[in-house]
């Protein structure tokens, strides 16, 4: 019986990480949508898509039933709860990964302008996802804080973009419509990184129990209590 529950938990990770590499591919055919300005990516973003969807649902049904008929404890549980929010996470990963090729099939059609920081964006978002879905597979607790420590770098990225992108806005009328969509495009790449975040911290819980949402983990260390 346990060897049938260690065989169906490890095709639950491999499952979820297959998830992962299609969502990761997503992010990356989206944004050659916007910058090689070839409509195709696009096509590419929503068949990928639709296996993410698949899976989603797949990974739930495994999950669930992996809870009814082993009745898992300690951390093959926690490993399930996480696998939960992950696949919650990587769907909405590939929803902003459409969100960007839908936008950006409609600036193909217009003059090119200014992107801001969004190519830096790109890199993180995809990096960070990259690594948290690493941190997973191999239950890196150190390199899931080191996706967490980068949110703050994306975000501030995002405010530069859109700052940049008023501007232009503010001198160039014309430019308003394409710069809006651009700056669509940075919060998607924002909300992405999010997601990757939620992830490293779905792995900290699965590895050490530990919830550190919210900043939970910063309160409750002797550091912060001091200051």
């Amino acid at each position: 019986m346990q060897r049938h529950f260690d065989v169906d938990l490890e095709a639950l990770r491999s499952t979820l990480l297959e998830m992962g590499g299609i969502a990761e591919d997503m992010i990356g055919h989206a944004v050659k949508v916007l910058t090689e300005r070839d409509e195709s990516f696009a096509d590419q973003v929503q068949e990928m898509e639709k296996r993410v969807n698949a899976l989603h649902i797949e990974i739930d049904d495994r999950c669930l039933k992996l809870i009814a008929l082993h009745q898992p404890a300690a951390g093959d549980l926690r490993l399930i709860a996480a696998a939960i929010k992950i696949n919650s996470d990587l769907e909405r990963i590939g929803d902003q990964a459409v969100n960007i090729a839908e936008t950006a099939t409609y600036l193909c059609h217009l003059p090119r302008i200014k992107l801001g920081d969004i190519p830096r964006m790109v890199e993180l978002a995809a990096g960070m996802t990259k690594d948290s879905l690493d941190a997973f597979s191999r239950r890196d607790v150190e390199l899931a804080r080191e996706v967490i420590g980068r949110d703050d770098e994306e975000d501030q990225l995002k405010s530069e973009t859109f700052n940049e992108l008023l501007a232009l806005m503010q001198s160039d009328a014309s430019t308003i419509q394409r710069a809006m969509d651009i700056i669509l495009i940075a919060r998607n790449l924002e909300r992405i990184a999010d997601h990757a975040t939620n992830i490293a911290e779905d792995v900290i819980f699965m590895v050490l129990g530990k919830d550190i949402r919210h900043g939970a983990e910063r309160r409750e260390s002797p550091e912060a209590a001091q200051q």
